[in-house]
């Protein structure tokens, strides 16, 4: 004997899941994280525009205290993509900074050419996140 549930094959709607909401919390705090790299990031390249370390701070911030959030997701890679490009560029302009008081030039173009891979890195970062995949190393 037939049953009527097994002559009707009705999909049901899925309906939102939780964690759906949690990745697109998760997407929103990394935009508003790469928009202010980025904002740091280009006034770096453009002399004389400098916006000040506080953006890059309250980035750097909020991309460790949200990156456990993040763990487990594609999105744990782009936190640790911020956190490392911020740190990474950090350790270059202060070892280059004895070379920028010494000698002006060789440390303007050492200045410009680590603020160049940073914007790179921040622009890489916000394609792939704007494609929805990870970012690697």
């Amino acid at each position: 004997m037939n049953d009527e549930r097994d002559i009707i094959d009705v999909q049901p709607v899925r309906p939102r899941a939780a964690g759906d909401d949690h990745d697109d919390a998760l997407k929103a705090w990394g935009w508003v994280s790469y928009l202010l790299h980025l904002i740091v990031a280009v006034a770096a390249v453009i002399p004389g525009a400098q916006v000040g370390i506080l953006l890059l701070a309250v980035a750097l911030v909020m991309d460790m205290v949200k990156r456990d959030d993040a763990a487990g997701t594609w999105q744990e890679s782009h936190f640790n993509w911020r956190i490392a490009s911020v740190l990474w560029a950090g350790v270059l302009y202060v070892v280059t900074l004895p070379l920028f008081l010494l000698l002006y030039l060789p440390g303007w173009i050492a200045w410009t050419l680590i603020s160049i891979w940073f914007l790179y890195r921040i622009v890489k970062g916000m394609v792939r996140m704007s494609a929805g995949r990870s970012v690697e190393g």
